[in-house]
């Protein structure tokens, strides 16, 4: 799995901040109704989580984080946003914030950690990379980033097209050459001089193909700034793919997953569709090593997986989204104490060093509900 959700939320394991916490976990809408029905939401989250508040932090006062709700609510801008959920951990001084891209149940926490596993969730297959669509004659850049899809905005010298990339380079029927000024990333020789002999038509078409994938790989090799080291994945039909990594050198170029079709005239939505199917692709990869996990030593038991993660004994933690049932009704200050439970050991397990997992019941290890890899 990746580790971002551990360089998220590793500002809330500093020193510098300090429970206890509330936390909310709302899932959100655009529609104005909607909206209006998201903030009494959390109003009403709020006035239940003051009485647990109270009664549970005696020496505490409530007014820091009641202002900090009131100014949320007060904050059009804040209940207009496209994701579908949201996580908000308050504490005395602090606010945290995180948009979520998953489904949630509407819910509250009070306690002296912040409430984690709503995040996770999210993070869990939050795969970040360039897609490339490439077709003969033309190529562009979309970044992918937690089922988000930008399209890039590459420079006019970029080798957009072919006939911009090769120019005076494109094959002709007769003998022919251009002088190049060196090896920039438009392909042309050690010497400078780029020859062209008469060919057929079929010839031609496949030098121009090859020298054009070899301006691109240059470019991307040499020129386009991918200062995150963010991997590329393919979007083109299989005779470009397979050409293009023949002649590729890039090192971010990866081949797990990629979609098949070509991309001329696609739209943009259709773009988005293949992103989705990279990152289905891309899920079902990871979650297939995790039975490889069990070969080391487990338990799957509650009673025997919280004093483990007490201990610093637990490396990997799965946690099956079957154990996210709503146990009380919407508006009761009664907490969810299994998950109270899970999150502690969450804590616990990401504060020395281990990996939680939370996943759909299928992909959870030999479709266990929980289980915990222990280190020793």
């Amino acid at each position: 799995m990746l580790d971002q959700e551990k360089d998220n939320l590793s500002v809330l394991f500093s020193d510098e901040v300090q429970g206890p916490f509330v936390t909310f976990i709302l899932n959100t809408h655009v529609a104005h109704q909607d909206v209006e029905k998201d903030s009494l939401a959390l109003k009403n989250f709020a006035k239940a989580a003051k009485i647990r508040f109270e009664k549970k932090y005696t020496d505490s006062s409530w007014t820091s984080f009641q202002d900090k709700i009131d100014a949320l609510l007060a904050d059009a801008s804040f209940w207009r946003n496209a994701t579908k959920s949201v996580s908000i951990i308050i504490s005395e001084k602090d606010i945290f914030i995180h948009r979520l891209n998953v489904p949630v149940d509407n819910q509250y926490y009070v306690d002296d950690r912040p409430y984690l596993l709503g995040i996770i969730k999210n993070n869990q297959f939050n795969y970040r990379y360039y897609l490339m669509t490439l077709n003969r004659d033309s190529m562009q850049l979309y970044l992918v980033e937690n089922n988000q899809v930008k399209k890039v905005d590459l420079p006019s010298d970029a080798p957009t097209d072919l006939v911009g990339a090769l120019g005076d380079e494109l094959t002709g029927g007769s003998m022919n050459y251009s002088i190049q000024g060196g090896t920039g990333y438009n392909g042309s020789s050690k010497e400078g001089v780029a020859y062209h002999g008469v060919n057929t038509k079929d010839e031609e078409v496949k030098i121009d193909w090859t020298n054009y994938y070899q301006a691109i790989d240059n470019y991307l090799k040499d020129a386009f700034t991918n200062a995150d080291n963010l991997p590329i994945r393919l979007y083109a039909l299989p005779e470009n793919q397979t050409l293009f990594k023949k002649i590729a050198k890039n090192p971010y170029l990866v081949t797990d997953a990629s979609v098949a079709l070509s991309p001329a005239q696609v739209s943009f939505q259709e773009i988005e569709k293949g992103a989705r199917k990279i990152n289905e692709e891309l899920e079902a990869i990871e979650t297939a090593t995790y039975n490889s996990l069990l070969d080391k030593k487990f338990v799957d038991q509650l009673v025997d997986i919280v004093p483990a993660s007490d201990e610093g004994k637990v490396s990997h933690f799965f946690i099956s989204t079957a154990n996210f049932v709503n146990e009380t009704t919407d508006m009761s200050t009664e907490e969810f104490d299994r998950r109270k439970v899970l999150n502690k050991v969450t804590d616990n397990v990401l504060r020395t060093g281990g990996k939680v997992f939370v996943l759909d019941q299928k992909a959870s290890p030999d479709e266990k509900t929980i289980v915990a890899v222990l280190r020793y």
